[in-house]
């Protein structure tokens, strides 16, 4: 396959991803990455077994990384923000290796899909692949925006008329973005899953219109993208948790601010809100999924302030 051809490849996988990302969202299937996309008359898969894919159209540089929840490949975070991505086993040799390493020199934009659940993924790119450690056995990876590179000029020759410091600049941001977008989709999965699809107060089940709120908000140095620190809630109960509107005691009591229970509207503050006051939050089935205690009475003391 000339060069040219295997460019197109890979253009066309980026343009498939878009067409899925806006027909499915963000969170695409297994089934549906196996199944791949079709490139000259060829069904082109975008996952293996393997967490480092190349389909055999390409030569030596890899379509693909991904990273399955808890895997013992798991990615982690770099010193300056980017992606520390496994080598596959422990042979810097190993063909995959090799193959990643190829890119890094070519840069050659790469789809990187990050598991959010068992068979679900959030597809990322183009991502590049900018450093190698032999020592730890990781690659480092950075993200870049879809506007990184010309479409007739993929690769190296389409970064060289940018100036090093703005292209780092750019990566380093657009990978700090990404991070966070992912850590917060796989917050929302493992937390609506833990509490059934369901608003916690009102047991609503509309599921575009249920949130999973942070306890302690994510720019509190406490407030990590984890179960114990979320509750799943509409989104009006979620507003006033965020507001002070309501809180919920360590014991899980749903408590509705004095001035909040005193006024008199419509139906809405009186069956969505008063009616609330006193009850007892819906707790997931597994008592390791239940929120944090210590994060509540740390909740619970701004709603008490603002009241």
């Amino acid at each position: 396959m000339s060069k040219q051809t295997e460019n197109n490849l890979r253009l066309t996988a980026f343009t498939w991803l878009t067409e899925q990302v806006r027909l499915h969202g963000p969170i695409l299937s297994r089934q549906l990455l196996q199944q791949g996309f079709e490139f000259h008359g060829t069904r082109i898969p975008l996952v293996s077994p393997q967490g480092i894919f190349r389909p055999r159209q390409l030569e030596r540089i890899p379509l693909t990384i991904t990273t399955t929840p808890n895997s013992p490949y798991e990615d982690t975070k770099s010193d300056d923000g980017y992606i520390l991505y496994k080598y596959r086993g422990t042979n810097r040799n190993h063909p995959d290796n090799v193959g990643l390493r190829e890119a890094m020199k070519t840069e050659m934009p790469l789809i990187y899909f990050h598991g959010i659940a068992p068979g679900r993924y959030e597809a990322v790119w183009p991502v590049y692949i900018i450093g190698d450690d032999p020592q730890n056995l990781e690659f480092t990876v950075a993200v870049d925006t879809a506007e990184s590179f010309a479409y007739d000029q993929i690769g190296a020759a389409g970064n060289q008329q940018i100036a090093e410091p703005a292209l780092t600049l750019r990566r380093r941001y657009a990978t700090t973005e990404v991070r966070h977008r992912l850590h917060q989709h796989r917050f929302r999965h493992i937390v609506l899953t833990a509490y059934r699809e369901q608003c916690a107060i009102c047991r609503l089940r509309h599921l575009p219109l249920i949130d999973a709120a942070h306890i302690l908000a994510d720019s509190d140095p406490e407030g990590e993208p984890i179960i114990n620190n979320g509750i799943a809630l509409c989104k009006i109960h979620h507003a006033a948790f965020d507001n002070n509107f309501l809180g919920v005691t360590p014991d899980y009591q749903v408590t509705v601010r004095e001035d909040i229970r005193k006024e008199e509207d419509g139906p809405m503050l009186r069956h969505g809100l008063q009616e609330v006051h006193g009850s007892k939050l819906i707790l997931p089935r597994q008592r390791r999924d239940w929120p944090d205690r210590g994060l509540l009475e740390r909740k619970y003391e701004k709603f008490r302030e603002a009241g």
